[in-house]
């Protein structure tokens, strides 16, 4: 199928996906830095520092580590809701941690940057959203609030006004864009993921279809003889029992079910495309049985195949690969779906490349989307809601698998609208919709074989 109405689970509301061992080692590390900070302050700097309450303060999370440690299993994975809690814990010790060492004076207040990356990238655009807002809180607080960085001479180490306005200023824009700029990668590493196993699955789809249709097929080749056989011995055995009814009845019985049979494995061959004799097709009837399922659909397609302008060269027989099938059909789907009444697919080749067109006469693609076409997730493809199908919800995914599908066979894929491209040909002007060209190099996907070579003997299937 081209396109997919439903929509891929978010895995981040769906599944618990975090496991609470790598965030208690991450807790781990954050304390080892922040006794080794304290103990450099205090010896190095000769900072005075109220060393029992940052202690009580590192304890905390010391505990809590201890806790998590002990009494959930190592392989407890957290829910959106426990990740947020665990997060915003070490943020608020965080917090208290530099309300003690002197506020935004302290070098280290870009930390509080760390958490609301973290959520940004496993947490939901709510739970980010209000602990990006509860940094923002916090540093704004630090400001006024603090306990005072003190020298053991009685020195307080303060930061100029201007430069305390340009670290909380900092610290905002880093929570603001880090967190915008996280959500935006792992959202579309996330998407293209999706896509990806949409992908996947889409394919091994079609090879398991074309290897039951070929299962199929071959039965049907290695039947046909003994079927024969049985028919013809019937109809004899029948002849020669003219004297007896009962018997003859039961000869005639025995045709007829050998008939039966043929027709059932003829009507279930007709997909299955995998004996030596089969495996490979001329190309216009790849095309054809790729674009077979929309036939009926209401909508006219229209075939043409021919070489290329200028070219002699004979039709190439290719390989029935299940990449090319799926990602052709999804292409002919997605033009019979925005057809008012037409779609062309048109096939050529020379003797370098092999070109595949697909062409309607619907609105087209929007002009400003027309360099995005291929990426998964995008929207519909004529802009808004179409009022003749109201339940139709988007063409990214069915194009992403196509294009991920043709490309891996070695085709190259381009789109336009027939209306920009067609406009000074008169013999073109119903095709205003869209246009899909596939373009292969000849040697990716003809066969080796000439017309009317021996293929040799089949094989028997392996499992």
């Amino acid at each position: 199928m081209a396109e997919h109405r439903t929509a891929p689970t978010d895995t981040r509301d769906s599944d618990n996906w975090i496991r609470l061992r790598t965030l208690v080692l991450l807790r781990w590390w954050a304390i080892i830095g922040q006794i080794s900070a304290l103990i450099v302050a205090q010896r190095l700097y000769n900072l005075e520092l109220e060393i029992g309450l940052c202690y009580l303060a590192i304890g905390a999370s010391v505990i809590s580590n201890l806790v998590a440690g002990f009494v959930f299993p190592e392989n407890k994975r957290l829910t959106e809701a426990q990740t947020l809690l665990v997060v915003l814990f070490d943020m608020l010790q965080l917090a208290l941690m530099l309300y003690l060492t002197g506020g935004l004076h302290n070098p280290f207040s870009i930390l509080i940057v760390g958490p609301v990356t973290v959520s940004a990238s496993a947490l939901s655009s709510r739970s980010t959203l209000f602990l990006g807002v509860m940094s923002i809180l916090i540093v704004t607080l630090l400001i006024p609030f603090h306990l005072p960085l003190r020298t053991a001479e009685g020195f307080f180490l303060r930061v100029p006004q201007i430069f305390l306005f340009g670290n909380w200023f900092a610290i905002v824009i880093a929570v603001i864009f880090l967190g915008v700029y996280s959500r935006w990668i792992v959202s579309e590493m996330r998407a293209m993921a999706e896509a990806l196993q949409a992908t996947q699955m889409a394919l091994a789809r079609e090879q398991k279809l074309t290897d039951l249709g070929g299962v199929v097929a071959a039965a049907a080749h290695e039947l046909g003889t003994p079927l024969a056989t049985i028919k013809l011995a019937s109809s004899e055995l029948a002849e020669e029992l003219d004297d007896t009814p009962d018997l003859r009845d039961d000869a005639l019985l025995i045709r007829e079910q050998a008939d039966r049979c043929r027709d059932i494995l003829r009507s279930m061959g007709r997909a299955g495309k995998d004996d030596l004799h089969l495996r490979k097709a001329p190309l216009s009837a790849v095309v054809e049985e790729a674009a077979d399922p929309h036939i009926d659909r209401g909508k006219s397609i229209l075939f043409q195949h021919a070489p290329a302008e200028g070219s002699e060269a004979f039709q190439p027989e290719i390989h029935r690969r299940p990449e090319v099938i799926h990602g052709l059909r999804n292409l002919v789907q997605n033009a019979v779906d925005f057809a008012r009444e037409n779609v062309w697919v048109e096939s050529h080749w020379s003797d370098d490349e092999v070109t595949v067109r697909i062409m309607d006469d619907g609105r087209g693609y929007p002009p400003h989307l027309l360099g995005r076409i291929g990426d998964p997730l995008m929207r519909r493809r004529g802009g808004g809601r179409d009022p003749r199908r109201p339940e139709y919800e988007g063409m990214g995914l069915g194009l992403f698998i196509a294009k991920t599908l043709l490309e891996r066979s070695g085709a190259e894929l381009s789109f336009a609208n027939g209306s920009e491209s067609f406009r000074h040909r008169l013999d073109r002007a119903q095709r205003t919709g869209a246009f899909v060209e596939v373009r292969w190099p000849r040697t990716a996907i003809a066969s080796d074989t000439l017309p009317g070579m021996p293929l040799g003997e089949n094989q028997p299937f392996r499992a």
